[in-house]
C-alpha cells in the first residue's frame, strides 16, 4: 500500500515496513517520512511493523489548500491507523508530530493505541502567553513566516543549523544532512509549510494531556533550541500522567539524527518492554 485516501480525499504516501506489533512514526516539521528511515528499519528488523507517512502537504502528499489544523491532522492520522489495520499500536511523533499523537488520544479516544511516545515534541503549548511564561514570543514566529515567504530556501539553511545544533565549531550532522534535509524541505508546499508552522505554534494541546492513558515515553534534548524543553519536554511530562521523561543532556531538535544510535535504542527498549 503506497497510498491511502482521508477524509477529503486527500492522498497520503505511506511506508510500512516489517510485520509484528505495529509502530506508527510521524515526523516533524517541514520534513517527511524519510526521517524516520534509520528507526523504521530497525523497529522493522527487530520483529515489528513500522507505518511512516508523509503529513498532507508534504514529501511525497498531496498539497491541498486546506486541513492543516490539529483536528483534521489527527483525523488523518485516524485514517492511516484504520486503513492499515494497525492495532495495538505505539504512536511516536517528533516535534510536530507530537501535536498530532496528543490530539488523536483526546479526538479520537487513543483508539487502537496502546502505548505513545513524544520525541523533541511541540506538545503541551510552544506560545508564550500569560499563562504559559516559558513558551516562545509570537514574534519569533512571526519573524519566521516572513522569512519564508521572503526566501524559503535561503532560511531553510539556517534553520537546520539550529534544528541539527551545527556551527562551525560543531559538526553534529554532515554537511550532507543538512542539504537532504532543506531538499525534503523544499518539496513541501509553501502554503503547507506555513499553515503547519502556524498550527503548531499557536496550538494549545495542554486540554489533550489528560487523554494519555498509555505507557508514555518522552524524549527531549536539553540543548534544543528549536522547542525548548522546558515549556516542551519537562511540561508535557509534568501533565501526563506517569510518562517517563529522558533527557539528552546537550543535544539538539534534530536528535533523531544527531544522537541515533542512543535513540534508536531508547526508543526500541520502550517499544519491546
Amino acid at each position: 500500500m503506497n497510498y491511502i485516501a482521508t477524509a477529503d480525499k486527500t492522498k497520503l504516501y505511506v511506508k510500512d515496513w516489517g510485520s509484528g506489533r505495529p509502530v506508527i512514526l510521524l515526523h516533524g516539521w517541514p520534513l517527511s517520512s524519510d526521517s524516520w528511515d534509520d528507526q523504521a528499519m530497525a523497529i522493522a528488523d527487530a520483529g515489528c511493523r513500522a507505518i511512516a507517512y508523509d503529513r498532507r502537504g508534504f514529501g511525497r502528499s498531496s498539497q491541498p489548500w486546506s486541513g492543516y489544523d490539529y483536528d483534521t491532522l489527527s483525523d488523518d492520522l485516524a485514517a492511516v491507523i484504520e486503513q492499515t489495520g494497525a492495532t495495538d499500536a505505539t504512536l511516536v511523533g517528533f516535534s510536530m508530530g507530537g501535536g498530532e499523537v496528543a490530539r488523536y488520544m483526546s479526538r479520537h479516544g487513543g483508539k487502537s493505541v496502546t502505548k505513545a511516545v513524544l520525541v523533541s515534541s511541540v506538545v503541551p503549548f510552544m506560545l508564550k502567553t500569560n499563562d504559559n511564561p516559558e513558551g516562545t514570543d509570537q514574534s519569533v514566529f512571526d519573524t519566521m513566516a516572513q522569512a519564508m515567504k521572503e526566501d524559503r530556501a535561503k532560511f531553510f539553511g539556517g534553520f537546520f543549523k539550529d534544528f541539527y545544533g551545527s556551527s562551525m565549531l560543531s559538526h553534529t550532522v554532515s554537511e550532507e544532512v543538512l542539504q537532504w534535509s532543506r531538499s525534503v524541505a523544499m518539496q513541501a508546499g509553501l502554503k503547507p509549510t506555513l499553515a503547519c508552522a502556524k498550527a503548531f505554534a499557536s496550538t494549545d494541546f495542554r486540554g489533550d494531556l489528560a487523554s494519555f492513558k498509555v505507557p508514555t515515553l518522552i524524549i527531549h534534548g536539553t540543548g534544543d533550541k528549536t522547542v525548548p524543553i522546558d515549556a516542551a519536554g519537562r511540561a508535557a511530562a509534568k501533565g501526563i500522567p506517569g510518562s517517563t521523561l529522558i533527557e539528552y543532556g546537550g543535544a539538539p531538535h534534530g536528535l533523531f539524527a544527531t544522537e541515533k544510535e542512543r535513540f534508536t535504542k531508547d526508543l526500541l527498549d520502550f517499544i519491546q518492554s
